[in-house]
């Protein structure tokens, strides 16, 4: 639906006039058997050989993007291994543009709960962050992760946090997270329905190198 701009738009693109730093709000299926297409899935909802004749991977996945910048990802760092259910983790993630042109990256960070009273996602997203980088330009960005950010709606019905191991992951989508480390919420189940939770995931960024890129553009 590009309206009546579309046209300009398309063309800005192409031409390289435009560097495009969209990320995909849903995945695009594969096939008519790849819907619906979230990302949202329990362990049995993916891919499974001999489980299933229908392959449910997405062609494009929830949070993808292209555009003419290219971005690596190093160094993911967690303030503590261990938080209580009330607590909080620093994760902190360096992305730098390898090209020779500006461009925006969304860095992504991903939590996954490998062992839960109830069926859970595979992968959640919990945190993002647009960042415009120069050539060679390297960022820290900084996610205040809250404990809340684990809560589910347990077998009572009710909004908790659950001690145990969650594993987090940062990349460019979904599909691509090339950074991973885990950490610990320690003590009792936490019941988080009747007070104010914490529903958003706070990003610092801080520009750590302005070198520039020798690579082509």
């Amino acid at each position: 639906m590009p309206g009546e701009e579309g046209g300009h738009a398309l063309a800005g693109v192409l031409s390289g006039r435009v560097n495009p730093s969209g990320r995909l709000p849903v995945g695009i299926p594969r096939h008519v058997g790849g819907q619906p297409g979230t990302y949202l899935t329990p362990a049995l909802g993916g891919w499974a050989e001999g489980v299933s004749n229908l392959d449910p991977r997405p062609l494009y996945p929830f949070g993808h993007g292209i555009g003419y910048s290219a971005f690596s990802y190093d160094a993911l760092e967690l303030s503590a291994a261990e938080i209580g259910a009330d607590g909080a983790v620093d994760v902190a993630v360096t992305v730098t543009n390898t090209s020779g042109r500006a461009g925006q990256e969304v860095v992504q960070l991903y939590l996954s709960d490998p062992v839960a009273q109830v069926v859970r996602p595979v992968k959640m997203l919990v945190g993002f962050s647009k960042i415009a980088m120069d050539p060679g330009q390297s960022a820290r960005v900084v996610f205040h992760l809250h404990a809340d950010r684990t809560a589910f709606t347990g077998r009572a019905m009710r909004r908790i946090v659950e001690p145990g191991d969650f594993v987090l992951r940062a990349g460019p989508s979904s599909e691509d997270l090339p950074l991973e480390d885990r950490f610990v919420v320690t003590g009792a189940v936490c019941d988080v329905e009747d007070v104010e939770r914490v529903l958003t995931t706070p990003v610092d960024v801080e520009v750590v190198d302005r070198a520039l890129a020798t690579g082509p553009s």
